[in-house]
């Protein structure tokens, strides 16, 4: 993006700031918007639909902004339609395995959530993509549980499918610390598959997400493919072991667990903020990826003259 406001930004209306700002935010990841994702992640402004449709036409973003197809993107970035095409595609032929393997994850001892995250939640998914979930947990067995979603994950991997479960929360570790705008994308973005009474927690206790994504209320409208599948091993031997691991050795092995990873995620986290080890949680995310994120939609607002 070359381009710069003809106009000091204080005299745009404050819903034409907030559309250029979703765009610039969704620029960062390639991703032209659809009319309804354009409201849904408006950011900072609660509106109803219509008055958004109004506002992006009006004459003080038609230099910045353009619709091809039914999808809104900055002026020079048109071609950005077919590259969300083609990996809208890649995404549709990973959603099977998504929800498939998400309801198996779902039915492992102490798991009480599974969500789909990342760039497969928003179909914005390049060849060669893995999948990312985020799994809420039973407090207390977080890392037993871990250990048997890995164990999953390592069977799957033999059929040429990457499971990426990243980011483990415990039930009394709902609050997500990060209050930052990525972090609200993530949240509200998710698309559950298991666990819908778990979620809805979730959402509530983090509605500081309204401040950044106000009309981001419930699940995304778009709903992956119904494919529950059954376990090989069906929820009885679940139920079984979480009774066995809630005894004094499953307690022994939980501490066990937690020490051994948590030593070798700080190390392999190198001081990274994002990466967060703890009885309650497990945020593997080693690559500084939001941080990366948020720099590059902050360059965005500079160049259109809006930070």
């Amino acid at each position: 993006m070359v381009f710069k406001l003809p106009m000091n930004a204080a005299v745009l209306r404050p819903l034409e700031q907030a559309i250029l700002q979703t765009v610039a935010y969704a620029d960062v990841f390639d991703y032209p918007l659809r009319l309804p994702e354009l409201h849904r992640y408006l950011i900072g402004q609660r509106a109803p639909p219509t008055i958004v449709w109004k506002a992006l036409s009006s004459e003080s973003l038609v230099p910045f902004l353009t619709r091809t197809d039914g999808y809104v993107s900055f002026r020079d970035r048109e071609h950005l339609v077919h590259l969300r095409r083609e990996r809208e595609e890649v995404a549709r032929q990973l959603w099977p395995h998504a929800v498939r393997y998400g309801h198996l994850i779902g039915r492992l001892p102490f798991v009480r959530m599974v969500a789909v995250t990342g760039a497969l939640a928003v179909n914005n998914v390049e060849p060669g993509a893995d999948i990312d979930y985020l799994v809420v947990t039973e407090p207390g067995r977080l890392w037993i549980c871990r250990a048997f979603v890995i164990g999953l994950v390592r069977l799957v991997r033999r059929h040429g499918v990457e499971l990426c479960p990243n980011y483990f929360l415990s039930t009394r570790a709902l609050a997500i610390p990060d209050r930052n705008l990525f972090t609200a994308h993530e949240l509200t973005q998710m698309v559950p598959l298991t666990g819908m009474a778990v979620y809805r927690r979730l959402r509530t206790i983090n509605r500081w997400t309204s401040v950044f994504l106000p009309n981001a209320d419930g699940p995304p409208p778009a709903s992956p493919p119904n494919e529950k599948t059954n376990s090989p091993w069906g929820l009885l031997p679940s139920q079984v072991a979480e009774r066995l691991l809630r005894t004094s050795p499953g307690c022994w092995l939980e501490e066990w667990e937690m020490n051994r990873k948590v030593r070798k995620f700080r190390a392999q986290a190198n001081g990274n903020p994002e990466a967060a080890f703890a009885p309650d949680w497990c945020k593997g995310h080693f690559d500084g990826y939001g941080r990366r994120t948020l720099r590059a939609y902050r360059q965005r607002l500079t160049r259109l003259g809006l930070e």
